[in-house]
């Protein structure tokens, strides 16, 4: 296996976990990200610190590094440069096309439910408060309100009454990433649970699903998550059948985060990302024979992935700040955390703060029959033990 360079975009603490595989496999990671020591950069072999949503600065640091992989960690990015460079030889991961499309909840709701006929909420497109007040009645309320390109749950929230529409649009809009002010309406799904299915297409192999990870979120954003998560046999085999669809259909190898609604009338299709995702930092609790980073690492890079194997059951709780600071913040609690037994704590060496910004995650496990609901509550109060300075 020969050494490549690859170019990752966007440097948070799972690119810095990507890194970390892709060196273990003898590669050489350049991270790239809009400010100094982002996690990733601290371990990569070099950085780069640009505006990824500028295109000239962009093609700059890929012409400078000639990168024979491109890696895009965020959603932020300029990507319709991807094709340029897919163009040039370069592999994008996925695929030019797979960043694109889910950049945008525009491009992949409408692939997703329009082209491919999946189960999804009920959605309207606004650009204008006007447009937005009157998708919000055609839709319904209570309805579920997100910008068209955000991350970590940043601009979402959810529509109760009439009072919170005018208040819903401003939080969407200032949460949104890019130039993209636009936002989507979703009617309100009554499911009972959320998963994420970890969705591994190969180059050269079948493709291959983890067992399903249940999560909670809060502000749009996750709070924990468990694996393995219950699930019926006939939900599993259509939230496969979903993932498989939408895959293909935008192409390429590497790890898709797939989220799905479980309702009592079936599976829906929620949203997808192109990369590792946050809730399935589950997986560094060791349940499963290789993590998602080192899933998606193998399926870049070719090589073979014969089949993931639930190892044991484990649940992810993140570690908040609770305050804003500009110094790289200190922790507390580590120690009398770790003293609880069959857990671990990863702190993603961000270095600066904001409420509600996740500065780490703590982690527990136990056998695979283990009483979920105990293993949650054991997850949280080791990571209620950890306090942000």
């Amino acid at each position: 296996m020969n050494n490549k360079r690859v170019l990752l975009l966007g440097s948070g603490e799972l690119g810095k976990e990507v890194v970390i595989a892709l060196q273990r496999l003898g590669q050489t990671v350049i991270a790239v990200d809009s400010y100094a020591n982002a996690p990733a950069m601290q371990v990569a072999d070099a950085f780069e610190v640009i505006d990824m949503l500028n295109g000239d600065q962009l093609d700059a640091v890929v012409a400078k590094h000639q990168p024979d992989l491109i890696v895009p960690e965020i959603e932020a990015i300029r990507t319709e440069r991807f094709y340029d460079y897919e163009a040039q030889g370069i592999q994008v991961v996925p695929s030019a096309k797979a960043a694109n499309f889910t950049m945008n909840r525009k491009l992949i709701r409408d692939l997703a439910s329009k082209t491919l006929g999946l189960r999804t909420a009920r959605y309207e497109y606004a650009t204008t408060l006007e447009d937005f007040t009157k998708a919000v009645h055609e839709i319904g309320i209570p309805c579920v309100v997100k910008p068209l390109m955000s991350s970590s749950g940043k601009g979402q929230s959810v529509v109760k009454s009439a009072d919170d529409i005018s208040k819903a649009w401003d939080y969407a809009c200032s949460g949104s990433r890019g130039d993209l002010m636009e936002v989507i309406v979703e009617s309100f799904v009554p499911f009972h649970t959320e998963i994420t299915l970890l969705t591994v297409t190969q180059k050269n192999g079948p493709t291959q699903y983890a067992p399903p990870i249940g999560h909670r979120q809060e502000r749009g954003d996750y709070q924990e998550s468990w694996q393995p998560c219950a699930i019926s046999e006939k939900d599993i085999a259509e939230a496969q059948a979903m993932a498989a669809k939408v895959t293909e259909a935008l192409s390429g190898a590497g790890i898709w985060g797939v989220e799905f609604f479980l309702t009592d009338h079936g599976v829906y299709f929620s949203e997808l990302s192109p990369r590792p995702h946050d809730t399935g930092m589950v997986t560094l609790a060791g349940t499963q024979n290789l993590n998602e980073f080192e899933l998606h690492t193998r399926a870049i890079l070719g090589l073979p992935i014969p089949q993931i194997e639930l190892w044991r059951a484990g649940v992810s709780a993140v570690i908040l700040a609770t305050a804003s600071s500009s110094t790289a913040p200190s922790f507390t609690g580590v120690e009398i955390a770790l003293q609880t037994p069959q857990s671990d704590i990863k702190l993603f060496g961000k270095p600066s703060t904001r409420p509600y910004r996740r500065m780490g995650v703590a982690l527990t496990y136990a056998p695979v029959d283990t009483d979920m609901d105990a293993l949650r509550k054991k997850a949280k109060s080791i990571a209620d033990l950890v306090k942000v300075n």
